[in-house]
């Protein structure tokens, strides 16, 4: 049961929603679609505005809030994540403003723009109750990667039984260490997924 719990842990660490947003430009980068097709250094001032606005800086915040002892930092409480969540939609959008000064496939943009769209109906949610944010994610990812696939006719279905494989790890994962209910993990994936869907197949 202890290596199960471990292993549990080392997923969600692994697929913290912090860290989608930069899976999910790695995947962009390395996909086959043809807004894949940009030089290194391009890739890397991207990658680089991404892991700071969607990661390094919300990471930093919750090192701060953990200062105050009034913060629970393993967030129990949906109210608990409220803050975060709202610093993090202010990092995202600082990641989506830098990127429009850069000469990049619009895709970059309505990518990180949907997921902003995702963290401000997760903090919405939260203020009431504990929706699952790592299956937001997620399910985000999926959500993008099949409406890029219809929009651009492409095949991906062996990423997409992989993300979707990885969906259920995590959901697994979430259960066993008690963070969420059923209902909670289901409500976050379909939510993520539908925002993500939507925007990228519309815009």
């Amino acid at each position: 049961m202890k290596i199960n719990l471990r292993i549990a842990q080392f997923l969600s660490l692994l697929f913290h929603p912090l860290l989608i947003p930069t899976y999910g430009f790695l995947l962009l980068m390395n996909s086959g679609f043809y807004f894949s097709m940009l030089t290194f250094d391009a890739k890397k001032l991207i990658l680089l505005i991404v892991f700071m606005s969607t990661l390094l800086f919300p990471l930093l915040s919750l090192g701060i809030l953990s200062l105050n002892k009034r913060f629970n930092i393993k967030m129990d409480k949906s109210t608990d994540r409220v803050i975060p969540l709202l610093l993090t939609v202010i990092y995202y959008y600082l990641g989506y403003f830098y990127l429009g000064k850069l000469q990049v496939y619009p895709i970059y943009r309505i990518f990180l723009l949907s997921s902003i769209l995702i963290i401000i109906l997760l903090l919405l949610i939260s203020m009431k109750w504990k929706i699952s944010n790592h299956m937001a994610g997620i399910g985000g990812l999926i959500g993008a990667v099949l409406a890029l696939s219809f929009r651009l006719g492409m095949n991906s279905s062996l990423l997409l039984i992989g993300l979707i494989c990885t969906a259920g790890l995590i959901g697994s994962s979430r259960l066993l260490l008690k963070r969420h209910d059923p209902l909670q993990i289901y409500a976050g994936f379909f939510l993520g997924f539908a925002i993500n869907y939507l925007v990228i197949i519309f815009l």
